[in-house]
């Protein structure tokens, strides 16, 4: 009978020969060959794009990351930005506090390292809004550090390469530690971009290509049919529901009545409509100007990582001498739906008919 032991550990050459022939092409990345011939990324567009894929797929991220990019082409550039402007660049990316932290990060780059990236793990994860993920694909990728990168796509990778029995999130030490025994010090950019592109691509969550692994053979979970299995996870517990009210003001000449949310806690910073706070229980009314309010048929659903929520939306029309007792009215050329998070898009698509997805 086989057991692990018949299996030969993977090796990094064989991942970066595959990634040579087949590394995805992307806006933020420098191909592997001219990398070869000295060709370094820009560390911000590394750092930029990172944070942008965090929970976030690389699809979703293209068209964010080349407005962000021709906008603000240096990181000196985001740090000058008005908060409100990149708010409302990153508004429909999702984890607004991703955004809150780019900022954060743009700046002390700015103000503290003189509008360079420091070039190291142990420097780049004193910066604000970088964690140990970012830290490391920043080191690897732009400097080439041989730092260890792990995100989803690399525990998924590991799990199967390694048959980890043990389920996430209590693996996570553990498959860091493993993926660390593979991590070269020739070309570990290269090799971060290898392995995520792997589990991308060919070690995918469901129907794996097993048959086009470059690591095929090294594969434990392959040894004993189970790579579909893996990675194992404990059983999520059931999100909570929340209610909530959006009050949507029309001013007669078109304004619309909108308030930035607070710096802290969920959509923080952002443009939004006035409305009750979150609750599992029914939302107190809290109208932010005297109005005759309509409520519509159908609730703004939207989920977020921990809760689902449900919008009750109230419509109104005032008079120009109204004045609101929160918020501010936005001039009806300056409003840009586009500019409000999503679950404040779905709110405000109700009252023209349309409905959004959750």
């Amino acid at each position: 009978m086989r057991d692990e032991s018949d299996v030969s550990l993977p090796t990094a050459e064989t991942l970066l020969d595959w990634y040579d022939r087949h590394a995805r092409t992307m806006p933020w990345r420098v191909p592997p060959a001219q990398r070869k011939n000295g060709v370094m990324p820009d560390p911000y567009r590394v750092w930029m794009s990172e944070v942008m894929l965090q929970q976030t797929t690389v699809a979703a991220v293209r068209d964010y990351f080349n407005k962000f990019t021709a906008r603000w082409p240096r990181v000196t550039d985001l740090a000058a930005a008005e908060d409100a402007d990149v708010m409302a660049a990153w508004a429909g990316l999702g984890y607004y506090a991703r955004a809150r932290n780019l900022l954060k990060c743009a700046r002390a780059v700015a103000n503290d390292h003189g509008g360079i990236f420091p070039q190291t793990y142990a420097e780049l994860i004193k910066l604000p809004g970088i964690g140990p993920y970012t830290a490391a694909a920043v080191a690897s990728i732009a400097f080439d550090e041989a730092a260890t990168v792990v995100d989803g796509n690399v525990e998924r990778v590991m799990s199967r390469i390694f048959n980890v029995q043990n389920p996430l999130p209590d693996s996570k030490s553990e498959l860091t530690e493993l993926a660390a025994t593979l991590t070269p010090t020739d070309r570990p950019g290269d090799y971060a971009q290898a392995v995520m592109d792997l589990g991308a691509t060919i070690c995918t969550p469901r129907n794996p290509a097993c048959g086009l692994c470059p690591w095929r053979d090294n594969c434990r979970a392959r040894l004993f049919g189970t790579p579909a299995e893996l990675p194992h996870k404990k059983p999520k517990k059931a999100k909570p529901k929340r209610r909530g009210i959006a009050y949507i003001t029309r001013r007669v000449d078109g304004a619309y009545l909108l308030e930035t949310r607070p710096e802290s806690g969920l959509l923080g910073g952002m443009l939004g409509w006035p409305g009750s706070e979150w609750a599992e229980t029914d939302p107190l009314p809290a109208p932010p100007i005297r109005a005759e309010w309509k409520t519509l048929n159908e609730e703004a659903k939207h989920t977020f990582t921990h809760f689902h929520l449900s919008l009750t939306v109230l419509t109104a029309l005032v008079p120009m001498e109204r004045q609101p007792e929160r918020g501010e009215f936005v001039a009806e050329e300056d409003f840009d739906p586009s500019n409000l998070p999503t679950v404040m898009r779905k709110a405000f698509d109700l009252t023209s008919g349309k409905s959004r997805k959750s």
